[in-house]
């Protein structure tokens, strides 16, 4: 993907990521507008990854180009924050920037299985290979059950909210009714139209 950004401005991706995930992630800087001269030595990328809990995980400094890896510690959303570090004082910085973003969830590991000589080490490494995807799949589903988990609790009290919620609108509805009534028989008595 390709976001713009303005110098000296931050911008924040929202990425849900399950525990003892590797994320990484790769991207190029460049000015919106291709006439500008790519020489510039102000252009920078500074990177910062928050946790679940808002602790940051990843702070690094980058020139125009850079690769960023991190582990989650906990499941949930994680922010992955990117802010130019331009050396332009901010009166001056009011350029326009590209920022291409790849950003991959999960061992993606190089495929050594063309190097190996013998066809024992291509099998040994195309099920290590299996074996990491297997545990890369098991930790999404534990993801996704913890927030089917907390998705059905959160519905669960909302309905109990809402049945209350119920109740106690009918009782001030048939409380005010019955009170409006006994001021309307009053009056009338008093007026001694009945």
């Amino acid at each position: 993907m390709y976001f713009d950004l303005g110098e000296q401005e931050e911008k924040c991706l929202i990425e849900e990521i399950p525990e003892d995930t590797l994320v990484t992630g790769v991207f190029l800087l460049e000015h919106w507008d291709e006439n500008k001269k790519d020489n510039t030595p102000h252009l920078g990328l500074t990177v910062t990854v928050r946790d679940p809990n808002h602790e940051v995980v990843l702070l690094k400094r980058f020139g125009r180009y850079g690769k960023f890896t991190f582990k989650s510690h906990a499941s949930g959303q994680h922010f992955v924050c990117m802010q130019s570090n331009s050396t332009r004082f901010s009166v001056f910085a009011g350029d326009r920037l590209k920022v291409h973003l790849d950003v991959q969830m999960g061992e993606h590991t190089i495929d050594n299985a063309a190097e190996a000589k013998d066809t024992m080490k291509a099998m040994e490494y195309n099920l290590q290979h299996l074996i990491d995807q297997m545990h890369y799949i098991s930790r999404q589903q534990h993801f996704q059950r913890e927030r089917e988990e907390k998705f059905r609790q959160m519905s669960e009290e909302t309905n109990g909210n809402v049945l209350w919620w119920a109740i106690i609108q009918t009782s001030i509805l048939l409380s005010v009714g019955f009170w409006q009534m006994k001021n309307l028989k009053d009056f009338l008595i008093e007026k001694k139209l009945v």
